[in-house]
């Protein structure tokens, strides 16, 4: 383990103890009859989650107008809803006992989650973590008997100063309460060289049922995550991933006294890295060690879980492995390989592979698995010889098939046909894959989508949208908001520009630092690939875009004024100082990795930052957040409109209430899409 003292994995807390392990908390019953016909008729279904026999699955979907519970057999057609409340859930995970389906919810839509657990037949809901104020938590591995759950918490440690009175100092002021507390050894901390906590991150075994002590498994101050993977059979070791964005670790835990005893880089992206093999002599983990791409590797163990050896295992050329699962009762690996945005999936047998490749020993080979859909978005085991893939393409929104087997992938029933995830009318367009280069020479990725029924010669008003992250990646999904603008005679270009995901390591890590100057440049040359291309008109040009998409809408907007026509800004940030004073602690620490630190790096942050230029603004400008975001606070948004309209730009804000950083509600989506497009069929007109 790294030797900073200060944010290793320890059993003696550097500068307080962890808090009070969780308890458990009953809660009224919230399950429903509901037949899976019922509800929105455009409805999603993802994350499963089977039982142990293979036979019942639980999932998520959003039929109901919100993302909700729901559990239903894996080749019938009767779903039923088993939290019926209100609040948006992210993540399921059924026990391997049969007993209990684990979740994560996002109350109001905010970044503060809890885990529930539940019985399959929607009986006994309670809460094991998350309910105490300010705190949040989520949902880490099962152990192999189902006995307990790993649960991480993260609490703030001491005093909050107030943050808002933080965020109104004048230029110069430093990090919220002065300190910093991001990764970094020794800088901008106390007199002794230590900064005070100022967020702990806590893993927990909990037993549901409440009859068992909490087990602590892992502390770490000033965490910028902290997720338990998996613990070996015996429980002697647990796999964590802890640490910030571009410099994630999996650490081998020894469970008795807390100890790392082995760590190695691993991937961004899917948060379950790997898992121990039967004996605990290796780990299978999705990790970029030393690489560009993301490969499936061989740690193996001594028997105290010391590293004794690193083989590769599978790899692609120019492909990242992107989901990693066992099947089979952990016989095959299932792999997930991301091919310039569209995925393939296949299986390995692990019988034989831990000898890796260049070893001289033939591996087994893979068996491809047919897919329907552009994108894979979850793999999991179900029963012996089976699994259920979550499918999202550009003809539909997301569904769950069933594949038994070798024998082709199904799609199950309580998931909806293609055509009744979509909105009635025209047919979702299929994109076309797009490589603009920079001015820089870098070959950059996108996905075009041309409005229904426009001749290939014919210029197009055209929105530039770009995603988050920014290590997302566009992906040829249905995406309703597209479907809308493109119902309005607007054609999308989603581009990937540098600090993506998909390309690889070095095209991710190309916009840190002063990097980002050139990954604003890159907005202005996707603009011009489509324009020089003849899709675009370089009249009619808008720009928006989520998150950090959303800060690079109002980036371009400042530093190329007369590009585009106007801009929509989707809870992006405005200006880095206040964004590091208002966001979440654990999110500061990784983000501090990728914008720059908020004291070392101020100038920097400050010459980045669209409020900085804000008298550049020449155009109309569009902001919509989420009033529970605490991943960018409402007032990133609330501070640019203000400036604008300050200097006689037409700018208006739309402020979703019950919405946090993510739009959950499909009452919220359809308002932002339909004011989104309003807006910008109005600026975009000949």
């Amino acid at each position: 383990m790294a030797a900073d003292a200060r944010h290793r994995l320890t059993a003696e807390s550097p500068s307080a103890a962890p808090s009070s392990a969780p308890s458990t908390q009953p809660l009224v019953a919230a399950a429903a009859s509901q037949d899976a016909s019922t509800g929105l008729v455009a409805h999603a279904c993802w994350y499963p989650t089977v039982d142990p026999g293979g036979e019942r699955v639980a999932f998520i979907c959003d039929r109901g107008g919100v993302p909700q519970l729901w559990a239903g057999p894996v080749g019938g057609e009767e779903a039923r809803l088993l939290d019926a409340g209100p609040d948006h859930v992210t993540e399921v995970s059924w026990s391997p006992d049969g007993r209990w389906i684990a979740y994560t919810v996002a109350p109001g839509g905010s970044g503060h989650t809890r885990v529930l657990c539940v019985r399959p037949d929607g009986s006994d809901r309670r809460i094991l973590a998350g309910q105490d104020p300010g705190s949040s938590a989520y949902l880490g591995c099962w152990t192999g008997d189902g006995s307990a759950l790993a649960v991480t918490i993260a609490e703030p440690v001491g005093d909050l100063p107030d943050l808002r009175a933080l965020a109104e100092r004048p230029a110069g002021w430093t990090e919220r309460d002065g300190h910093a507390t991001l990764l970094g050894a020794g800088v901008h901390g106390t007199e002794d060289g230590g900064a005070p906590a100022r967020d702990r991150l806590t893993a927990y075994l909990l037993d549901p049922a409440g009859t068992t002590a909490p087990t602590l498994l892992a502390d770490e101050a000033e965490a910028a995550t902290l997720r338990v993977c998996d613990v070996s059979q015996d429980g002697s070791l647990a796999l964590i991933r802890r640490g910030p964005r571009g410099r994630r670790e999996a650490v081998v835990v020894r469970v008795s006294d807390r100890t790392p005893v082995c760590t190695l880089p691993v991937a961004d992206g899917d948060p379950w890295i790997g898992r121990f093999s039967a004996d605990a002599r290796a780990v299978w983990l999705r990790s970029d060690h030393e690489r560009e791409f993301a490969a499936l590797l061989a740690l193996h163990l001594d028997e105290e879980g010391g590293r004794t050896d690193l083989r590769v295992v599978a790899e692609r050329h120019g492909c990242d492995l992107e989901l990693l699962a066992f099947v089979e009762n952990g016989r095959r690996a299932a792999l997930a390989w991301n091919v310039r945005g569209t995925s393939e999936l296949e299986t390995l047998p692990l019988a034989g592979a831990a000898a890796g490749t260049g070893t001289g020993t033939a591996l087994p080979a893979p068996r491809a698995v047919e897919l329907e859909h552009e994108v894979v978005t979850r793999v999991t085991p179900a029963g012996s010889y089976g699994m259920l893939v979550a499918l999202s393409g550009s003809q539909r929104r997301p569904g769950v098939w069933h594949v038994p087997g070798t024998t082709a992938p199904a799609r199950t029933p309580w998931s909806a046909r293609d055509a009744e995830t979509v909105p009635p009318g025209p047919p979702p367009v299929r994109p076309v894959a797009l490589r603009p280069t920079a001015r820089d020479g870098l070959l950059l990725g996108g996905w075009y989508h041309r409005a229904p029924g426009r001749g290939p010669g014919e210029p197009a008003p055209c929105v530039l949208h770009l995603h988050g992250g920014p290590e997302e990646q566009e992906r040829p999904v249905f995406a309703p908001l597209y479907h809308e603008l493109l119902g309005r005679g607007l054609d999308v270009f989603a581009p990937d520009v540098r600090g993506s995901a998909g390309w690889g390591r070095s095209f991710r890590d190309a916009d840190l630092g002063e990097g980002r100057f050139a990954a604003i440049e890159d907005v202005a040359d996707c603009a011009a690939h489509v324009i020089e291309a003849g899709l675009a008109d370089p009249r009619r040009l808008a720009v928006m875009g989520h998150s950090y998409g959303g800060y690079l809408t109002l980036a371009a907007l400042v530093w190329h004024p007369d590009l585009f026509r106007t801009g929509v800004t989707v809870c992006g940030m405005s200006d880095f100082a206040t964004f590091f004073a208002g966001t979440e602690p654990w999110l500061a620490e990784s983000a501090a990795h990728k914008y720059g630190h908020p004291e070392r790096d101020r100038a920097l942050l400050h010459a980045l930052s669209p409020m900085s230029r804000i008298d550049a603004l020449r155009v109309p400008l569009l902001a919509v957040h989420g009033e529970h975001d605490t991943n960018v606070p409402p007032r990133e948004s609330e501070q640019i409109v203000h400036a604008a309209r300050e200097r006689g730009l037409e700018a208006d804000l739309l402020l979703l209430h019950e919405e946090g950083h993510d739009f959950r509600r499909a009452e919220s989506r359809r308002l932002f899409r339909r004011t989104a497009a309003d807006w910008l069929q109005r600026w975009l007109a000949p």
